[in-house]
């Protein structure tokens, strides 16, 4: 479908790929014809040509999301700055007109789940050509975008000392650079104190124990290369590499070496906790990339600070907005019903190939992109947390669950952490809910842009698990009854997104003793934690 269509019972998204039932719908409901894309030979699909370019120019520490609509998001999976290399990223930009990749600036810091970058193929397929030439320049020198990871710096630190300067200013000097260096993983090993004199801020260089990067505070600021810090740092063996930066504030700063590690000559506004120069220099030794005089003389461009109070300071621990990091969702494993079907035996707990049934859907949700995994249980309660007992999943006990599926759902909403954004409803007796399935909907999942329910579909009939955005769990915790939140779907239509899988595990569970006989001779097949789709 090259446009979205909602007429009468009929309502197709754009990039629907339409099914001979869905071209009967469409009769059915009185359309001669829709405007559709068909993809020739030579095209590769939206989802798999976005997927192959940005696993292609993914680096180190960096995560890539499921693919949906022909878009992947890049997320960091640790804290650090992000390396980029920008003439190959440009390079596949020009490629062909429906190849896209964003990216933050390079050398931006970024925290764990933060949005690096998106891969967009314009609807929708790429030429194949166009594909294997992204994939050859990413290739070409190592991947072209990565994170470097902040590294655990020892930091010494030398502060000099004027008449009637206060051992309050040089007190307070010790906290904020120890809070700077810590934001980074770092330690501050050492800190001494002399007068600003030449000899003697040589002599307590040259006392100082080894640490990653030495650090000196003058009580003045530095004028130029004769002056105290940079004369003491080369009477003590060291070199002095640059003096000044087009960083404002920041412009004072000295970089040097001594030993094989970095020194700095602090400007004065290193004193304060506002952002400045020596922040952006402190951020990239920590992330193992010293600069020389030729990265320092290039931060100019972006480098007016003092005009710009609004500026996230790198060191605020602030979490990213919303639309600029990967969601936060909990899967909900409803594990605590009575089997009732099954006769005097707990399915969940039945042994499947040397576990028990229950654990292929936890397995599954830890396998997953999910942030946490809690597991409801209630019918032999203990035994089922008994045999999970050695998997990182929080367990949550409904004493009420003679009341039915509804008071499970319930319990397990009200143990789900506030900073999820949402929750994936999975059911412990579909042993066969793959990982990759899971994932899909949390990469179809964006509320802002109407995805706030996503629901798995295959040859048009929908399944299990399904996502629910925050925004309806005080709806879902109002049913009552023996029965799930599906029918809420039907009354936020507007909100569904229906996500297609080639997995016909999402209709399968287990629930009659025939089923579950059935489903242990097939335990040759792969566990659903790492498969990509079952055979139905």
């Amino acid at each position: 479908m090259a446009h979205s269509l909602r007429l009468g019972s009929v309502s197709f998204k754009k990039g629907r790929r339409l099914s001979a039932s869905d071209v009967a719908a469409l009769r059915e409901a009185g359309l001669a014809e829709v405007i559709a894309a068909k993809l020739n030979a030579a095209d590769i699909g939206e989802d798999t040509a976005a997927s192959r370019i940005a696993t292609a120019v993914a680096g180190e520490a960096v995560q890539v999301a499921a693919a949906f609509t022909g878009r992947v998001n890049l997320f960091a999976g640790a804290r650090g700055l992000l390396r980029l290399d920008p003439a190959r990223i440009d390079a596949i930009n020009a490629i062909d007109e429906s190849v896209t990749i964003a990216t933050l600036p390079d050398f931006a810091p970024v925290e764990p789940g933060q949005m690096l970058a998106t891969v967009k193929i314009i609807p929708f397929a790429a030429p194949a050509a166009a594909v294997e030439q992204a994939e050859s320049l990413a290739a070409d020198g190592g991947q072209p975008l990565a994170v470097l990871p902040y590294r655990p710096l020892s930091v010494a630190l030398i502060q000099t000392r004027l008449p009637g300067v206060k051992d309050s200013v040089l007190d307070k000097t010790i906290v904020v650079t120890r809070e700077r260096v810590e934001a980074f993983g770092g330690t501050l090993v050492h800190e001494a104190r002399c007068d600003h004199d030449e000899g003697a801020l040589t002599d307590r260089i040259a006392a100082m124990p080894p640490a990653d990067l030495l650090l000196i505070a003058g009580a003045s600021a530095i004028t130029d290369r004769r002056d105290v810090l940079p004369a003491a740092i080369e009477r003590a063996g060291g070199t002095v590499e640059h003096f000044g930066m087009p960083v404002d504030p920041g412009n004072l700063l000295l970089l040097g070496q001594l030993g094989g590690k970095p020194v700095l000559g602090l400007p004065g506004c290193a004193r304060s906790p506002k952002l400045n120069g020596f922040d952006w220099v402190l951020q990239r030794i920590a992330a193992g990339k010293p600069p020389g005089r030729a990265e320092v003389m290039r931060m100019g461009v972006g480098g007016l600070l003092a005009e710009i109070p609004t500026r996230p300071s790198p060191r605020a621990g602030g979490e990213a907005e919303p639309q600029l990091r990967a969601p936060r969702v909990t899967a909900l494993v409803l594990a605590a019903g009575r089997s009732s079907r099954m006769g005097s035996t707990n399915k969940l707990l039945a042994e499947v190939n040397g576990a028990p049934l229950v654990a292929r859907a936890v397995d599954a949700a830890l396998a997953s992109q999910a942030a946490t995994v809690i597991v409801v249980t209630g019918h032999q309660g203990e035994s089922v947390a008994r045999v999970l007992a050695d998997r990182p999943v929080t367990f949550v006990h409904n004493p009420a669950f003679g009341d039915g599926l509804s008071s499970s759902l319930r319990a397990g909403l009200a143990a789900v952490p506030s900073a999820s954004d949402a929750v994936v409803v999975c059911l412990g007796d579909m042993p066969r809910v793959a990982s990759a399935v899971i994932d899909r909907l949390i990469a179809a999942y964006a509320p802002l842009e109407g995805r706030a329910i996503c629901v798995p579909t295959t040859h048009g009939k929908q399944g299990n698990p399904v996502l629910w955005d925050r925004a309806y769990f005080a709806e879902m915790a109002a049913i009552t009854g023996d029965t799930g939140a599906k029918r809420l779907i039907g009354q936020h239509a507007d909100r569904l997104c229906e996500v297609p899988v080639d997995d016909a595990g999402i209709l399968y569970d287990v629930d009659t003793p025939d089923l579950l006989a059935r489903f242990t001779a097939t335990v040759s097949e792969p566990d659903p934690a790492s498969a990509g789709s079952w055979p139905g």
